[in-house]
């Protein structure tokens, strides 16, 4: 039996995804197609204003954790599916709570991200789905909070919940 349902997640449960490193020609080409800033393009404009030099788009560090989450989740279940292990749907998610960047995420930057299990909720909307939400921080070489979030994401039950 797979423990990849809702039932089997335990609130106070870390998961840990990371080192990624930013290199400048991905933040570049980021800001270049979704948040073309002089902060995010221009080095020498960058110094000019509050991040005081060439920064990654906040939106860039968020698409940066959610493909960790992504590639996890697939190696995950590739590797559940290899031993026949029944893999249980996830999501969608029903959106975030708390976004904050408190510091910005400069060229070459390593982050790591790492979360905690806060809620699990019962949906008496969705009984055949669990809602958990994390609270996640990303953090750089320095041990600086760059990204924190509560991420929420609907998990298959394996018994639907009833009231």
């Amino acid at each position: 039996m797979s423990k990849l349902h809702f039932e089997d997640f335990t609130p106070g449960r870390v998961f840990e995804h990371g080192p990624r490193r930013v290199p400048r020609d991905e933040m570049m080409a980021f800001a270049a197609e979704f948040d073309p800033q002089p902060m995010h393009l221009d080095e020498v404009a960058a110094t000019q204003t509050m991040m005081g030099g060439l920064s990654a788009s906040g939106w860039h560090t968020a698409a940066i954790f959610i493909r960790e989450i992504v590639t996890a989740r697939m190696r995950t279940n590739g590797a559940a599916r290899a031993q026949g292990v029944h893999v249980p749907a996830v999501g969608p998610s029903p959106g975030f709570r708390n976004l904050r960047w408190p510091k910005p995420v400069y060229v070459g930057d390593t982050i790591e991200f790492r979360g905690r299990l806060t809620e699990k909720i019962d949906l008496k909307s969705r009984p055949e789905r669990g809602l958990l939400a994390s609270d996640v921080q990303g953090r750089n070489q320095h041990g600086d909070i760059v990204f924190a979030i509560t991420s929420q994401i609907l998990v298959e039950r394996r018994t639907p919940f009833r009231t």
